[in-house]
């Protein structure tokens, strides 16, 4: 078994003053902001993704986020969620994050985009147009320590039982996004 890695042999992957994708509610670009003033206040609508990476055995990857994290510390969520920069294509920056935040490969498939948005305590919020990909990988997570506290690998039914009985250890995002992802692509992941 491989020693776990520590946070000084990882590079700083993301930053308040990287810039965002603005978007309208048709997801037409209109604009860019640092991350840090698109998740003030109520926020920004900027464009987002979410990546759920399933293992052949039908079990997905969670994540439970940093604590160095601004809007959802600690919170269990999707495999992987981040941002497209200004300039960098939606392909790109999956692969990248993918890369960056937990040292997997994979070639996730689009799903579908939706909007939300939602204030964590007064620290601010999220306003994404989000897109969201589910993908196929065994390879071993190396999670990135300033980005992710904790993973496992879940089975569906099981993360569904969690979810009834406690759904706010989970990020808001991963609460609009799981019921579609298991029920509209059931066939088509094999769940």
């Amino acid at each position: 078994m491989a020693e776990p890695s520590t946070s000084s042999e990882f590079e700083v992957v993301s930053s308040e003053d990287e810039e965002l994708i603005l978007v309208d509610q048709s997801d037409r670009v209109v604009g860019h902001l640092p991350k840090g003033a698109c998740h003030d206040g109520v926020g920004v609508l900027h464009r987002a993704f979410s990546i759920f990476i399933f293992n052949r055995a039908g079990e997905l990857l969670l994540q439970k986020r940093s604590s160095e994290k601004r809007l959802w510390p600690l919170f269990w969520s999707n495999s992987c969620c981040s941002h497209p920069r200004f300039g960098e294509t939606m392909g790109v920056a999956v692969e990248r994050r993918l890369q960056q935040e937990l040292g997997m490969q994979s070639e996730p498939e689009f799903l579908y985009t939706f909007e939300y948005q939602a204030s964590y305590e007064n620290l601010g919020s999220e306003h994404e147009m989000c897109w969201v990909y589910a993908g196929l990988s065994d390879d071993e997570p190396r999670p990135h320590p300033n980005e992710i506290a904790d993973h496992r690998w879940i089975d569906p039914a099981k993360l569904d039982d969690e979810l009834r009985s406690d759904p706010t250890s989970f990020t808001p995002w991963f609460q609009l996004e799981w019921p579609r992802v298991r029920e509209t692509y059931r066939s088509t992941l094999g769940l």
